[in-house]
């Protein structure tokens, strides 16, 4: 599909296009500017992953699914850019959500420069990566002092987007997070033994993040293919952690348990008005 830049219906004005990051699964670490940005859309376009509580927060639009999960059929990403544009052209605010950050792995960047070829203003709404908060939701943090002094985020899907980067990486010199990993995690820790990482590296498994269904495992990079995730749990999306930072997962997450602290504020007010609301 072909469209004129700057090209919209004679008398309308053009529109423009929103991509907002969701966040990693709660609905309560969605930022204020999304939550703004979203009542003023037209049209949603939505990722798979996305609370269908945020949703509610655009009363006005149309939402349209456009996910992709693997397995699954899926929508062309040059559709989704001619829906956007299209929208955008008859005068609508259209909101491409996407779980997490706009620009780790969510083909945000690809997004953008359609829109910007096609002559449409872009907004970039920046969502919290469950690249950090994933592994930081079961006390993972991803640097520590003399301990990692950074973090590495690929994808495990395909294969040699982590190959060719692990390959050559020191063992344990910074932290690595592969994301859309919890089919390949047989498959990276045999490459990543066979390329002589040591097999007693810490490891952590992350399932369902910030969600009502995290579920998590921590051992070594050698016994990374027998963690065995439940069931139930099975079709929420999963990140592996690699690095010496698993080691502080039980004593971090000790730390973080709710109930051993104090809430600086009843929990009711805690909570955005909006998220109250639609709270089940």
């Amino acid at each position: 599909m072909n469209f004129e830049r700057g090209s919209c219906a004679p008398g309308t004005a053009l529109g423009r296009a929103v991509l907002i990051g969701a966040g990693p699964g709660d609905p309560g670490l969605l930022t204020v500017r999304a939550e703004r940005a979203l009542s003023r859309a037209d049209l949603v376009l939505y990722d798979a992953l996305v609370d269908p509580r945020i949703l509610e927060l655009a009363p006005r639009a149309q939402r349209f699914y456009v996910g992709k999960r693997a397995g699954r059929p899926a929508i062309a990403q040059s559709t989704i850019h001619a829906l956007m544009i299209r929208a955008a052209n008859r005068g609508q605010v259209v909101v491409r959500l996407k779980a997490g950050d706009p620009f780790v792995l969510g083909r945000g960047g690809e997004e953008v420069l359609a829109c910007e070829a096609a002559g449409i203003p872009v907004e970039v709404i920046p969502g919290i990566t469950s690249a950090i908060a994933g592994p930081g939701s079961v006390g993972i943090p991803v640097t520590h002092r003399d301990v990692s002094p950074g973090f590495l985020v690929l994808s495990a899907v395909p294969a040699v987007h982590y190959e060719r980067v692990l390959k050559d990486l020191p063992p344990g010199a910074i932290t690595v997070v592969l994301l859309m990993a919890l089919a390949s995690r047989r498959a990276i820790a045999a490459f990543l033994l066979d390329a002589g990482w040591p097999r007693d590296l810490p490891a952590a498994v992350v399932v369902g993040a910030c969600t009502p269904g995290v579920w998590s495992w921590t051992g070594t990079l050698e016994a990374l293919d027998q963690a065995r995730v439940p069931d139930e749990r099975a079709h929420l999306p999963g990140l592996v952690v690699l690095g010496h930072v698993v080691s502080l997962a039980d004593t971090v997450s000790r730390a973080m348990q709710r109930e051993k602290i104090a809430p600086l504020c009843d929990h009711e007010e805690e909570e955005a008005p909006w998220l109250r609301k639609q709270a089940p």
